[in-house]
Parts: C-alpha cells; structure tokens; sequence
C-alpha cells in the first residue's frame, strides 16, 4: 500500500497522469545507459577504401588467401560479443599469430574486432612448403612462413687405392 502512495506522488500511479520534470530527466537517461551497441558503428567503416591497398601493398584484384591474424589490444572491458569472437578465433593470448582463411565469414568477424587485432597477409618468401618441409617451419611477426633449411648428411664414397 506505501509502495501505492509512493507511485502516486511520483505521478506514476495513473496512465494520464505526468511525469514530473525532474523524473522526465532520469527517463531520458535510461536509454543512454549502454555504452556499447552494435548499431553504432556505421556501414561506411567497414567498406574498403582505395588508399588502403596503396598503404599496405594490396592488389584488390587479387586478395591473398590466408590472414594473418595477431590480438594487439587487451579485451578487457570490451563488450561481450567482442571478447566472444576473439575466443572464437584462438586469439586468447596477446601477440601470438593465427592463420585464418580469407572468406566473407571470417571477415565479417573480423571486421567487428579490428581495433584489437592486426592483420597481414601469410607471405611465402620461399614458397610453398613440400611435406617433408612442413614440421621445420615457422611464421614471423611480420607475416612471413619461413622455411628452415636441413642440411642432408652427404654420402661418403670409399677412395680406392
């Protein structure tokens, strides 16, 4: 019954009744509670530009094939959706490199987390490892998949005398 009187001093008792001024305040503010929203990002951030390709060395016409994926920024105090993909794409660790295939899927996540993360296309300096090749290879920081060279023992010939 006091929660009934309380309602009616504010003027919320009634459907026709106003809110005061003071309170028409404190209701305008309940819907700039959250900080974060996916709506507030506008479409134009995501669509690519010209002087990107210029400024990272891109071809559009021919987009490489795997990403290079490294979280550069701490997700703590980002939003939930944020901190979700990051986990998703095994980038739970600062600093450490993923490879990722370059397909509109994967892209699309990216593109919500790109303030945290850098990303660089794979670079084949030596070119495509053979199978053999493969357990003596590592990727730089910079993008690039070394192959470390194994010397072969040389077969000795017996010398006739």
């Amino acid at each position: 019954m006091a929660a009934a009187a309380g309602r009616a001093g504010l003027g919320l008792a009634g459907t026709g009744k106003v809110l005061g001024k003071r309170m028409e305040e404190m209701a305008s503010l309940v819907g700039v509670r959250c900080l974060f929203t996916r709506s507030r990002i506008p479409d134009s951030v995501f669509q690519p530009r010209p002087e990107d390709h210029e400024k990272y060395g891109g071809n559009p016409e021919e987009p490489h094939k795997i990403h290079v994926v490294t979280r550069i920024k701490s997700v703590i105090g980002r939003p939930y959706w944020e901190k979700k993909i990051i986990r998703d794409l095994g980038l739970d660790k600062a600093h450490q490199p993923r490879l990722h295939k370059n397909i509109p899927s994967v892209n699309s996540r990216l593109k919500v987390v790109k303030h945290l993360i850098r990303i660089q296309p794979l670079k084949l300096p030596h070119g495509l490892p053979t199978e053999e090749e493969v357990s003596s290879t590592f990727l730089t920081a910079r993008g690039e998949l070394i192959i470390k060279k194994r010397l072969k023992p040389v077969e000795q010939k017996q010398i006739k005398s």
